[in-house]
């Protein structure tokens, strides 16, 4: 009899809430094996050695798809990675709210290019990625305006969704979005549909 894992379509290499809940709107099955990678030291590295935020992304979310795949054979495994690219400076998701009012004031009235990135892997080895891009302009806001809106968002949705959630409230702080809302939430599905229902 095969296990409850092997009857899934796809095994998400994330603990992301947000993630799983795309995948389930577009209809792909899966069951969810967070990777547990330590992200902080890897892009570090990868600054140090001059990778752009887009190897970045790239790197991260394959690292992520492999290390599962090594455990689970036979199955396809997605891991995904989303930068915010702030003229070259690398944006990272908050550890808490002191740090998120820091990152809303550096982006406060700036344009900046978030990066998200997915990869397939199978048996331990990358057999597919793909990377999107999305432009967003934040609005100028107050010390103030900005506290506000960090007191309507929970700490759950403030350290899942970086420091906007978009389909949300935190639509409320962009004067300009150019590029797609799924990738925007760190998860471009539509490219992902289409390669698991080519895939044979």
């Amino acid at each position: 009899m095969k296990s409850r894992v092997k009857m899934h379509k796809i095994i998400l290499a994330s603990k992301s809430r947000v993630r799983e809940k795309i995948l389930k709107k577009y209809n792909i099955s899966c069951s969810v094996f967070p990777s547990n990678v330590d992200e902080e030291p890897i892009k570090e590295s990868l600054i140090k050695n001059g990778a752009t935020p887009e190897i970045i992304s790239k790197n991260l979310a394959e690292l992520k798809a492999n290390k599962v795949s090594q455990k689970e054979s036979e199955i396809l495994v997605l891991g995904a990675d989303s930068v915010i690219d702030l003229n070259g400076e690398i944006i990272s998701k908050p550890n808490d709210r002191e740090q998120a009012f820091n990152i809303l004031k550096k982006l406060n009235g700036k344009r900046h290019l978030l990066i998200s990135s997915v990869c397939i892997s199978k048996n331990g080895s990358m057999i597919w990625n793909y990377t999107d891009k999305a432009y967003l302009t934040m609005k100028k806001f107050s010390d103030d305006e900005l506290k506000i809106y960090l007191n309507k968002i929970s700490d759950n949705d403030l350290y899942a969704y970086n420091v906007y959630q978009i389909e949300g409230e935190g639509r409320t702080l962009f004067l300009n979005i150019e590029g797609d809302e799924e990738t925007i939430m760190g998860l471009p599905v539509k490219k992902i549909k289409e390669y698991i229902e080519s895939y044979k």
